[in-house]
């Protein structure tokens, strides 16, 4: 059976698990265990939390190289600050870099950047890929997903002028059109989302010990090549259901040179007649627009074999729904319309070909609503967004999936969405929130997202929640939010409906959060939670949390200047959470209310515990935000305690915007601490 991958919209080679070519093998030396890690950190550091992912991870500035490694930096519009771990290799070409198997592997997933065309649009490049020194198989990189620009929602245009010179922007303190004389804006303006990642088959089993290097050739149109880490992972052999309705009997083609989606839904009609399940054999499969999906289950022969990939296709006219393109995706059919129920995707792909951030459109993965349903083992590329739910709907699983570069959220629940849960899925590379409840005109209720991993939202959050009802956010892994969002948000926004009931924020674990605000010109929280468009008052409990290597704060609770002394933030109770490294403090408070606090242990603080400056009134009766200590809150820093009694319950200790003292990498915990 043929082992069939996607390696980029002009790739060479698709390697077979039983083709006669293969790369072959021969004992390695004895080496240095490779260093393995997750999200860029020692796997012992986020022991039980994350998603548990079948492939190991490797990190390019730990391997052999004759490059340059970039980095580490954390300013948002650069290379390094976007890749895993906020560094990289740079290769010129004729240049590599060499990663050493930890455990046996049949196939790899390269994480690079190479640069734009000079007018945009992308540009293709080719990667050797070797095994223990044997002839390369080359690897054709593509720029045609990655590099926006300008102001959101972006351009694809690097010579653009802004989109909104009508607006504020940090880079000038000023509005642009208003300002006399006008400034100077350095083209291209904010470019960004510079990362992509290819999956290849390897056509054999390696062993650990084995040596797999990439090469930038000589000959390479690019002028560099970045390479941000290697994933490596033992596949299984494919999935053969033969009971199940085969949509190749349907006139599927799994060459991908014909249009299989009206085959798709006559496979789809037939096994809903006779109550049996679709099977998707091992093939690429051209999909072009929507698969409808109702009361039916569709499995494919798992996500490296079976790929429903498509181009995006511009509508003659506009759909009511505002789409002005459309393209692959399963969806249910929307609230509206009745919903979908008894769903069941599993084990394929969906490769999409969205470029360019419209957000009127449905392109996207998985769509619509799907009660009493599941969604596994996928692996979703390239589309607007991976899955994007639009409730009223209920009871929907979601677990082992992996969501990888796409031009906005990883999986959104947004309106209505109901007991519910996401498991055990890894986001990478997101464009806004990876991980999102939006309770948008109905809230979301009584919903989970559990371990699962997070790395890389170029814009916005890893983890939002926006509004809704007795949600629970556990044992996830949050890692590298570049932008304008951070680790976890709890935000009064978008129009959301109030935050009720009870929000579980438990064990979860965060590095590298706390970015840069550019908006505002601060620093963030690695938890977030904002009082925009309403008092969040409900009973949020974050319990068990791990802040690591914060690049400003741990702890943000804030008001936008504007509605400073109308939304205050209350109710909200710290305990059992650690702190290990802030570059100012561990708490930044900028609204009225409270919070309190019990055993939250700190240290590698860059400057004083908390940051209070209330609502900014500066009263003679102080901050017009109270902690409450609760006990047991141990540690500090440069500055001595982290919650020092001199600073109960609401010193002033404003300061707007304090310099950074960059913390050391986090490091084990000492439980008798």
């Amino acid at each position: 059976m043929k082992f069939q991958g996607f390696l980029g919209r002009t790739s060479r080679f698709v390697l077979c698990l039983t083709a006669s070519y293969a790369l072959p093998l021969y004992a390695a030396p004895e080496t240095q265990a490779p260093l393995v890690t997750r999200a860029a950190l020692d796997p012992s550091l986020v022991d039980d939390r994350g998603a548990n992912a079948h492939f190991v991870e490797q990190e390019a500035e730990n391997a052999v190289t004759d490059g340059t490694i970039i980095g580490p930096a954390r300013s948002a519009y650069t290379l390094p600050a976007e890749a895993s771990g906020r560094a990289a290799v740079k290769l010129l070409p004729g240049q590599y870099v060499e990663f050493t198997l930890p455990r046996a592997a049949n196939a790899i997933t390269v994480r690079y950047s190479i640069p734009d065309s000079p007018t945009g649009g992308g540009i293709t490049a080719p990667l050797d890929v070797s095994v223990n020194g044997t002839s390369p198989v080359t690897m054709t990189l593509t720029s045609q997903y990655s590099w926006l620009y300008n102001q959101y929602p972006f351009s694809n245009d690097p010579n653009a002028d802004l989109l909104f010179p009508d607006q504020y922007i940090t880079e000038c303190a000023c509005v642009p059109s208003a300002t006399t004389p006008p400034p100077i804006i350095t083209k291209p303006f904010r470019p960004n989302h510079f990362y992509d990642e290819q999956r290849l088959p390897l056509g054999h089993t390696y062993h650990a010990g084995d040596k797999i290097r990439l090469t930038a050739p000589t000959s390479s149109n690019a002028a560099w090549t970045i390479i941000d880490l290697l994933d490596s992972e033992l596949v299984g052999p494919p999935h053969r259901d033969k009971s199940a309705v085969n949509v190749q009997l349907f006139g599927a083609d799994p060459t991908g040179q014909r249009d299989s989606a009206d085959a798709f839904d006559a496979a789809i009609a037939f096994a809903k007649l006779r109550h049996r399940e679709v099977y998707l054999p091992p093939g690429i499969y051209q999909v072009n627009r929507h698969i409808l999906v109702d009361n039916v289950t569709i499995e494919g022969a798992g996500n490296w074999y079976t790929i429903v990939k498509g181009h995006q296709v511009t509508l003659s006219t506009p759909l009511p729904d505002g789409s002005v393109h459309t393209g692959v995706g399963f969806y249910g059919k929307y609230a509206a319309d009745g919903g979908s129920s008894n769903v069941h995707l599993s084990g394929f792909a969906i490769e999409g070909d969205v470029r360019e951030r419209i957000d009127s459109d449905q392109v996207n993965g998985v769509g619509g609503a799907l009660s009493n349903s599941t969604i596994e083992g996928l692996y979703i590329h390239h589309t607007k967004v991976g899955m994007w739910l639009d409730g009223p709907m209920s009871n929907l699983i979601v677990r082992n999936n992996i969501i990888v570069d796409q031009i906005a959220d990883g999986i959104n629940f947004h309106t209505g969405v109901t007991d519910s849960v996401v498991a055990n899925n890894f986001v990478r590379n997101t464009g806004d929130d990876a991980l999102a409840m939006w309770s948008e005109k109905i809230e979301d209720a009584n919903n989970t997202f559990d371990h699962n991993t997070v790395q890389t939202p170029v814009l916005a959050n890893g983890i939002a929640l926006y509004g809704g009802t007795d949600n629970t956010v556990s044992n996830n892994l949050v890692a590298d939010p570049i932008r304008e969002g951070s680790g976890l948000q709890v935000g009064s926004r978008f129009g959301a409906q109030p935050f009720t009931g009870s929000l579980w924020i438990t064990n979860n674990t965060t590095v590298r959060s706390g970015p840069f605000e550019l908006n505002w010109n601060i620093g963030l929280g690695a938890i977030w939670i904002y009082a925009l468009e309403g008092s969040i008052d409900a009973d949020i409990e974050v319990v068990g949390n791990s802040f690591l290597d914060n690049t400003y704060n741990a702890i943000m609770l804030v008001s936008d200047f504007p509605v400073k002394d109308l939304y205050t933030i209350t109710n909200v109770h710290f305990k059992d959470d650690r702190v290990d490294g802030t570059g100012t403090s561990v708490v930044s408070a900028r609204v009225a209310g409270s919070a309190s606090f019990e055993n939250v242990d700190a240290r590698n603080v860059g400057a004083v515990g908390v940051n209070n400056c209330g609502s900014f009134h500066f009263t003679p009766a102080g901050s017009e935000f109270t902690l409450i200590d609760l006990g047991s809150n141990d540690g500090g820093g440069t500055t001595g305690p982290w919650l020092a009694p001199w600073e109960l319950p609401n010193t002033i200790t404003c300061d707007d915007r304090p310099p950074v003292v960059p913390p050391p990498p986090p490091s084990p915990w000492d439980t008798s601490e």
